[in-house]
């Protein structure tokens, strides 16, 4: 079962899970490396808002449940 945690880095490269999780036995795990979340344009979040609007509607939903 694949399992996604999420988690800081810090600039020595030290992970800090931001839950805390338990194992049954030692696992593997990928680290994907993201941008920065201030790296997020100014306008896609002032546009968050309104989006919201316009696609959190019954009819959004119902257009689009084929896909889910």
């Amino acid at each position: 079962m694949l399992q996604t945690i999420e988690a800081t880095i810090d600039e020595q490269g030290n992970v800090r899970l931001l839950q805390p999780i338990q194992l049954s036995k030692p696992r593997r795990a990928y680290v994907t490396i993201l941008d920065d979340e201030r790296d997020i344009p100014e306008t896609a979040l002032l546009s968050e808002a309104s989006l919201a609007e316009d696609w959190n509607r019954s009819e959004e939903d119902a257009a689009w449940s084929h896909l889910q």
